[in-house]
């Protein structure tokens, strides 16, 4: 809290809580209850909070005042703001805890208790998540200073407001999505270095599949307690599920059914691959429900005990099953896992509480440790088709990165498999070019009838074909086969088409002219020539790119302080020129470029991601004036934020839609 805000609070714990928007709100709420009754007491507050969001909407009277009573047997204590403050964060965590075991999406990680009031986070969570980190990262020379966290605390979000903490957790996750060395790790930071990790944190955490569409660099700078928790479950869940497919783990292939095909167990997210993967083990243990999320499911503890005897039976304890309580039988359930050495971050009362988040996060380490599948997986053709061309695969991975950026109402993990109703590519498309779907003849999914999902897909094709794109002999329903050279041409043109128009909106560069791909390019060698190389592209097939050169002279030119000659390395040997590739995308997403390729995409020479990196890079220096660009060159205080736009930079008509531009990524 700054300002005359923290005169209404004076407990720095309770300051960290809320926003200045929040506070007012709630002491407004808190004074008008009061001037009601002429004296407000604990015992009034089960009524009066009816009318605040989610203690209100979720709790019944009865159960505020039960859960009140049973914190504080003084009834008629009178409350003053400090202690309704404390009262309504323990009831919204109650209500929280609550809700999240009834929820019909239970099984997504970390859907934190939001509202346009008050942002509040789960205690448990936070533990796990802090016993998480100093678990993975315990050994890392800058952070040991600060390590272990104590998880009682609020150092968490004090460690993460430089960013390196976030960026080694994603390495952690992802590892060597981040070049260490592109990380700012002095033990001073300036503003502008503070704010150049955390944009590296955020662009690095979209490419390894984080929603970050709600989340800023000045967010992680201030230590938004909600926001940081809700990347940091994000980035945790994805390094607990990676081996949650068919590529990392091929004995899932015995997870596939008679009646279904490969194709299918493929597409599905990997949260529902581990359920899967659950119940075909409970199924032989005689256990007769189906397990269909992480929270009211499991709450009782039994298909924790099923499970554990079939992957452990030489630890099993006969009282598991036979008690009663679930409290007990989840401790006893803990106490298996210990001896099966498994690391979990859960206890028997987030069990049966029915945290979905953890509950998830005990499933997955199991999984992690002991799957209880064949060593030698079935002999099937299918799984053969998993060693699909590589060039495929990583751009089927850059593409879902970057549409998943976006910020769609659908979240998809399988590119050939999730676009084949054509939903996902028509939010695409609006969000390219805003107005272009006709919403009144597209089909939303859930689709049955095969013939809607064709006519989303010939509405594609039509838009497609609307703005140019080459797609001869194509037709909605190739997309509905799920044709993956058609889907990846198609993207990779929608992909193509977005960056030309976010620079083409640039109008005090381009005059609202079009730009092409020779315009792209004579604008990458003049800024690099302008710096005085001989270095130079010829085209963005080039092979001489390969050694990372050129793009750091480039990085280098946009914004002279980015590039660390001294790390740079000769990129004579495939190491070499790995080190320059790696170092190439941390330092891009660094200033503030959403990138999505790999390092194997430049030494590889990849002609399409050659291209998206050239022009982010453009976008990028075209996007912020002069001052912006050399503000903290010399380490000064007064960084300003990479993602600030100058009005100066553009026409006062060129604006284009705002979610279209903040994310319009390569």
């Amino acid at each position: 809290m700054s300002g005359h805000w923290g005169i209404l609070v004076s407990d720095p714990w309770l300051q960290n809580q809320f926003t200045q928007v929040e506070l007012r709100s709630l002491k407004s709420q808190f004074v008008s209850m009061r001037r009601e009754s002429g004296r407000l007491a604990v015992g009034d507050l089960a009524s009066k909070m009816s009318r605040l969001k989610v203690v209100g909407e979720n709790l019944s009277e009865e159960e505020r005042a039960s859960y009140i009573q049973d914190l504080y047997q003084n009834i008629s204590e009178e409350v003053d703001f400090e202690l309704f403050l404390k009262i309504y964060l323990k009831l919204q965590s109650f209500a929280s805890s609550r809700t999240g075991s009834n929820a019909k999406n239970s099984s997504a990680f970390l859907k934190a208790a939001t509202t346009t009031l008050l942002h509040t986070i789960s205690e448990s969570e936070k533990a796990s998540y802090v016993a998480h980190i100093n678990n993975y990262l315990a050994g890392d020379e800058f952070l040991k200073k600060c390590l272990p966290i104590d998880s009682s605390t609020n150092d968490l979000f004090e460690i993460a407001k430089d960013g390196v903490l976030l960026c080694k957790l994603i390495n952690v996750a992802v590892p060597r999505t981040i070049d260490e060395r592109a990380i700012n790790t002095k033990r001073l930071l300036n503003p502008w270095e503070r704010n150049e990790n955390h944009t590296l944190c955020l662009n690095s955490a979209k490419a390894i599949g984080c929603t970050v569409v709600n989340i800023g660099t000045q967010d992680l700078i201030e230590g938004r307690r909600h926001l940081v928790l809700g990347l940091i479950s994000q980035i945790i869940k994805i390094q607990l599920l990676a081996d949650l497919n068919l590529k990392k783990t091929p004995q899932l292939v015995e997870l596939v059914s008679d009646s279904e095909g490969m194709e299918e167990l493929m597409s599905l997210a990997p949260e529902k691959i581990l359920l899967r993967w659950m119940n075909f083990h409970l199924k032989k243990s005689g256990y007769k429900r189906i397990v269909t999320n992480f929270s009211s499911d499991v709450r009782d503890a039994e298909a924790y005990a099923h499970l554990l005897n079939v992957l452990a039976p030489e630890y099993t304890n006969p009282s598991t099953l036979a008690v009663k309580n679930p409290y007990e039988r989840a401790k006893l359930v803990l106490e298996h896992a210990d001896k099966m050495g498994c690391e979990r971050y859960i206890t028997a009362r987030d069990i049966v509480e029915g945290s979905p988040n953890l509950n998830l996060a005990f499933v997955a380490h199991i999984f992690q440790h002991r799957n209880g599948l064949s060593t030698q997986a079935k002999q099937s053709s299918l799984l053969e088709n998993l060693l699909d061309d590589t060039q495929d695969s990583r751009e089927e991975r850059a593409f879902r990165l970057w549409i998943n950026s976006l910020g769609n109402s659908t979240y998809i993990n399988n590119v050939f498999e999730d676009v084949r109703n054509g939903w996902v590519l028509l939010e695409t498309l609006d969000k390219v070019s805003p107005g272009i779907v006709n919403w009144k003849i597209a089909n939303k999914p859930p689709i049955k009838l095969p013939f809607k999902k064709v006519e989303n897909c010939n509405q594609v094709v039509k838009i497609g074909k609307q703005l140019k794109f080459s797609l001869v002999n194509i037709a909605g329903n190739d997309i509905v086969q799920g044709y993956k050279k058609l889907i990846l041409a198609y993207l990779w043109q929608l992909m193509r088409y977005n960056i030309l128009q976010l620079l083409k909106n640039l109008r005090f560069h381009s005059h609202g002219k079009e730009i092409t791909d020779a315009d792209i390019l004579r604008w990458a060698n003049g800024r690099v020539s302008s710096s005085g190389s001989q270095s130079r592209m010829d085209s963005f097939k080039d092979k001489s790119v390969s050694d990372g050169i050129f793009f750091l002279e480039l990085l280098s030119s946009v914004q002279p302080r980015a590039v660390n000659w001294g790390l740079v390395t000769k990129g004579i040997t495939d190491q070499e020129k790995m080190m320059n590739a790696t170092y190439i995308i941390s330092i891009a997403r660094k200033l503030g470029c959403s990138i999505f390729l790999l390092p194997e995409d430049i030494t590889e020479v990849n002609q399409k991601m050659i291209l998206t990196l050239t022009a982010s890079i453009m976008y990028w220096f075209l996007k912020h004036p002069l001052e912006e660009r050399t503000v903290g060159s010399s380490d000064s205080e007064s960084g300003s934020q990479l993602e600030t736009t100058s009005n100066s930079t553009l026409d006062e008509d060129s604006a284009s839609d705002s979610s279209a531009e903040e994310n319009g990524s390569m």
